[in-house]
């Protein structure tokens, strides 16, 4: 039976993982640490770059095509899952050069509302599930919430790790759940006829620590996570550039062991087109600029949209303009 074996260095090869948990522990914590304050001051150091004009119109439009335009509110309705989709595939309906975004991203029972509004397009549906936001339910439950987004032609699935059983240790108990979610995709896939895609929340303002982040980060990946991904957006602290730098290390190193890209996705607090191209560069800088697609990076976010449309539209005409001149989601 083969072990996972330690990285050397920040990367390493690695074997098939058994499904014991004293070698996922062993892996796991025999990771390198994290240096909290080096981390700290290398993201600020990345945020100093000057990105000029021709740059900057690129980063947001690259920006733009990575939105996952999200609603996950309690009075969500089929109304205004429409008016997303609407958004999604033209952004700008005064600019057809604009790119559609990533994905829309909704609860299961409007997946099939999503699925009819941007049939045909570009744009994937996404869906929470596994107990969104805090992951405590049954894994019998939780893997139900999976088939019914997948049964209803949801193409990707953002599932949430379950943050006491990892805080606890039960680091093969979280593996288990993962490798599970994603068999109930690939078997609802196969049923639907298309590729489905696993995004795993980590919530990593409730791990605390940035050490915390890259374990989880690896377990993610070890399991089978097509992204590993910041948070709900429900919980704060959300995504942060500390946090963003230990999970790009992540699937950095995780191709350098394995041959295999997987992606990050950054949700929560993330509003202004500043910030999208801060971690634009973040990206760039850490990962490479092979992450720099919408297949392994993305923005979970809602009125994040907004602001890209008017920093857009301020470099093209060299005018600000007034609310109004997008839509409220």
């Amino acid at each position: 039976m083969t072990v996972i074996d330690s990285p050397r260095g920040a990367s390493g090869a690695l074997d098939d993982v058994t499904r014991d948990d004293a070698t996922l522990r062993r892996f796991l914590h025999g990771l390198p640490g994290v240096d909290q304050v080096g981390a700290e001051a290398r993201t600020a150091s990345l945020a100093t770059r000057s990105i000029k004009t021709t740059a900057k119109a690129y980063a947001i439009d690259t920006a733009i095509s990575m939105v996952d335009l999200t609603t996950l509110e309690g009075a969500d309705t089929p109304g205004k899952v429409r008016s997303l989709c609407a958004k999604a595939l033209r952004p700008d309906p005064s600019d057809a050069s604009v790119p559609a975004v990533a994905a829309v991203c909704v609860y299961p029972d409007l997946v099939e509302t999503a699925v009819h509004a941007l049939r045909g397009s570009t744009v994937q549906v996404a869906s929470v599930a596994t107990a969104f936001p805090s992951g405590r339910a049954a894994l019998a439950t939780k893997l139900q919430d999976v088939r019914d987004a997948v049964g209803a032609g949801a193409t990707e699935i953002d599932m949430v790790i379950d943050r006491g059983a990892f805080l606890a240790g039960r680091y093969l108990q979280v593996f288990e759940e993962i490798v599970e979610t994603k068999a109930v995709m690939d078997a609802g896939a196969t049923d639907a006829g298309h590729a489905v895609h696993l995004k795993v929340i980590l919530e990593t303002g409730e791990l605390a620590t940035l050490d915390n982040a890259r374990r989880a980060s690896w377990l993610a990946l070890l399991a089978g996570g097509d992204f590993i991904k910041t948070s709900t957006g429900k919980v704060s602290p959300a995504a942060a550039p500390p946090v963003a730098l230990v999970m790009l290390e992540a699937v950095r190193d995780f191709a350098a062991a394995t041959d295999e890209r997987r992606g990050v996705k950054l949700a929560g607090g993330i509003r202004t087109s500043k910030d999208a191209v801060r971690y634009l560069v973040l990206v760039n800088e850490v990962a490479g600029p092979e992450w720099l697609t919408p297949q392994l990076f993305r923005f979970g976010a809602s009125s994040l949209l907004n602001d890209l449309l008017q920093q857009r539209h301020k470099l093209a005409t060299g005018n600000y303009d007034g609310p109004d001149y997008v839509t409220v989601d």
